[in-house]
């Protein structure tokens, strides 16, 4: 005898939201993994531990200018001095937007509603980008409001600090897409870690290597080059080309020129946003 149970289903009539929708609420929920919102109290320690070291310089170069009238780290050197913490913030959190999904093969549950696979790589790409885009921009942010209150000699450097923020969206965007797709090759958070990092060491360890031994074998017109492999030297080249900064490289040594620069910043992030795709379209495929 069969028997009928009302287990709760009901028609929905509400509105209709959108793909657009889909996507800004993952892209949304991925931020809020980026910091930790909504989970366990550890998973916000390494991001704002993060956070509080980056605003520390900030800190300083409010105290030299409101005491010596000097101004620290410029805002156009400000990521590269930091180089190290935005590399370990990328290394630490880009897994924890990728490889959940791929561990737990919840990709095709996305791809089930009305969100495609670049839909669903843009939101994390988005995500990560505005994530590492608040960390440079924040203490940028903080030494530029506290000239103007220290009311240093001479007028603010205003379009030096709105040139340093142009560029660090440039340079999160190029972080981001390279991070994730990185992270996004295993499903174990461990190992997106370590590739990540790994990447980063050998780009700033070698490139100052392969200069050198370019420029002291003779080979002055090709040295250059070298340091666009590394990506804070590689928009370092790009913002002095656009905004007449200077050189921050190591003992200021010069650039390619800037449109080549600029180029090879467009080129490195359209590979690495075709990488991501063309990962998750196989991983939704599987």
């Amino acid at each position: 005898m069969s028997e009928i149970y009302d287990i709760g289903y009901r028609h929905y009539d509400g509105p209709r939201l959108g793909r657009g929708y889909s996507a800004r609420a993952l892209a949304v929920h991925s931020l809020r993994g980026i910091f930790g919102l909504g989970r366990p109290a550890r998973s916000k320690v390494v991001p704002f531990a993060l956070v509080a070291i980056m605003m520390l310089p900030a800190v300083v170069n409010i105290a030299m200018m409101a005491l010596a009238q000097q101004r620290g780290i410029p805002y156009s050197g400000f990521a590269v001095v930091m180089q190290a913490v935005v590399a370990i913030f990328l290394a630490a959190q880009a897994p924890t937007v990728v490889a959940p999904d791929l561990r737990y093969r919840v990709l095709p549950l996305y791809l089930s509603r009305p969100v495609s696979v670049a839909e669903y790589v843009g939101a994390k790409v988005v995500a990560m980008t505005v994530a590492v885009f608040a960390l440079v921009a924040a203490p940028l942010t903080l030494i530029f409001v506290g000239e103007l209150v220290v009311d240093m000699p001479g007028p603010p450097a205003t379009g030096e600090f709105l040139g340093a923020l142009v560029m660090a969206l440039a340079l999160a965007l190029l972080l981001s897409a390279f991070g994730l797709a990185l992270a996004s090759f295993t499903p174990r958070r461990g190992l997106g870690v370590a590739s990540v990092i790994t990447v980063y060491l050998l780009s700033f360890g070698s490139v100052p290597l392969i200069y050198g031994t370019l420029y002291s074998s003779g080979n002055e017109s090709v040295a250059p080059w070298a340091w666009l492999m590394s990506p804070f030297w590689l928009v370092d080249s790009v913002q002095v080309w656009l905004f007449d900064t200077p050189r921050h490289s190591i003992e200021s040594a010069p650039y390619p020129n800037g449109p080549a620069s600029a180029a090879v910043l467009v080129v490195l992030i359209g590979l690495a946003l075709l990488a991501l795709g063309l990962r998750y379209r196989k991983a939704a495929a599987q």
